[in-house]
């Protein structure tokens, strides 16, 4: 969507102080022993308090609150009776809708005491998100952020999950448009004032092709290779840098 009304803005920022405050009791939450299914409890707990409701659920009807994935699980991770264990990464990928907006964002954990190379692709989605960001003014083509995110990423060492995109949103979770990790030469629409969109790198330490589990909903790297995701929600603004309603 693009805003346009004050009332949207506020709307808006309503939907991400969820989004944000999820992450941060998830986050903490998230210590060796702990289910994905007593996680995603906590997120479900947050969105009670505030009013607010699971967005992949509205949209998909998703089983669970928010997406929980693990390791070589890039995205939609279904929560369950999997139990963290030290060393694993996870990934806690909330979208709440507050009162007829959606926003969306994603943090990757390390549980317990972290590896060196964990904590590398981490940093990756991280620098990748905050790159992207910085390319996201008005004016802009549509494909400077995913230059700016894919080479940030290939500078340190990992590649981008080409297949996986981020998203226009606001008024429904998935609205157009796309928004690639990579610089797609045809995807050269200037970005416009106001738009409403996600930038989400999902990254890999291995290869990039990847593959859907049984459950019909959880995307595996094909490898078994790590993967990381970094998301926020922003407003894309011409004479500011993005203003991110996630963070």
């Amino acid at each position: 969507m693009s805003i346009e009304s004050p009332a949207d803005l506020a709307g808006l920022k309503a939907a991400g102080a969820v989004v944000a405050a999820t992450l941060r009791e998830c986050r903490r939450a998230a210590r060796p022993g702990i289910t994905t299914a007593e996680l995603d409890a906590v997120a479900a707990r947050v969105f009670a308090r505030h009013g607010a409701r699971s967005g992949p659920w509205l949209t998909y009807r998703f089983p669970g609150t928010i997406c929980i994935s693990v390791n070589d699980e890039v995205v939609h991770g279904v929560p369950g009776s999997r139990r963290l264990r030290d060393g694993d990464l996870v990934k806690i990928d909330v979208t709440a809708e507050l009162n007829g907006y959606y926003a969306d964002a994603c943090v990757s954990v390390p549980v317990g005491k972290q590896k060196p190379a964990t904590g590398r692709l981490v940093a990756a989605a991280q620098a990748g998100l905050r790159r992207g960001i910085d390319a996201a003014r008005a004016g802009a083509p549509r494909n400077a952020i995913g230059a700016a995110v894919e080479a940030e990423v290939e500078k340190r060492g990992f590649s981008v999950i080409r297949e996986l995109t981020g998203h226009g949103i606001g008024r429904r979770l998935h609205e157009q448009p796309d928004v690639l990790n990579f610089p797609d030469p045809d995807d050269d629409e200037p970005l416009t004032e106001g738009l409403v969109i996600t930038i989400e790198p999902m990254i890999s330490a291995g290869g990039t092709e990847i593959a859907e589990l049984d459950d019909g909903w959880t995307l595996v790297t094909q490898d078994g290779a790590r993967s990381a995701h970094a998301e926020h929600t922003l407003v894309v603004r011409r004479d500011a840098p993005p203003l991110v309603l996630t963070a």
